[in-house]
């Protein structure tokens, strides 16, 4: 019975053995991958930083365009407003020609008799005055040939 226990110690030592030996390469295995991790968070940290400084840089970039961007957006909106107001004044010029057309229509269309009287006087007045200076002219004519015919020969 005693070979039996030695035996058993034996087996025991030896799947010990066994075990640390296993256990052993799996410790390395370990160590080394976590120098590959170690060396990967390294590699990583070093692109955040670039990451980071990049970053800083685009926020501050990015902070100047929306300042500038808002200044050029108060401009336009001053030039807009100077736009409407133009618009206005043209729209309200635009509205007192129509009134102005619109009275004037309306005092023609009154006195549209008184009109057409003064055209017709103002017609009759003209042919007068052309007959009296064709008048004129034919009596000048005549006299001008009288006086050169009277002369003595």
């Amino acid at each position: 019975m005693e070979i039996l226990l030695y035996l058993a110690a034996i087996i025991a030592a030896i799947a010990f053995a066994v075990l640390v030996i296993y256990l052993a390469q799996v410790l390395k295995e370990v160590k080394r991958t976590m120098s590959h991790v170690a060396d990967t968070l390294e590699g990583l940290e070093k692109q955040m930083e670039g990451i980071t400084v990049e970053t800083t840089a685009l926020l501050n970039k990015t902070n100047k365009l929306a300042e500038d961007i808002n200044d050029k957006t108060t401009r336009l909106n001053t030039l807009v407003d100077g736009v409407k107001n133009i618009g206005d004044s043209v729209n309200d010029f635009t509205t007192s020609i129509k009134t102005v057309s619109q009275s004037v229509n309306r005092i023609a269309d009154e006195n549209k008799e008184t009109t057409a009287q003064a055209i017709k006087w103002s017609t009759v007045v003209m042919e007068l005055f052309n007959k009296n200076r064709n008048k004129k002219k034919d009596n000048g004519g005549m006299r001008n040939d009288k006086s050169t015919n009277t002369k003595p020969k």
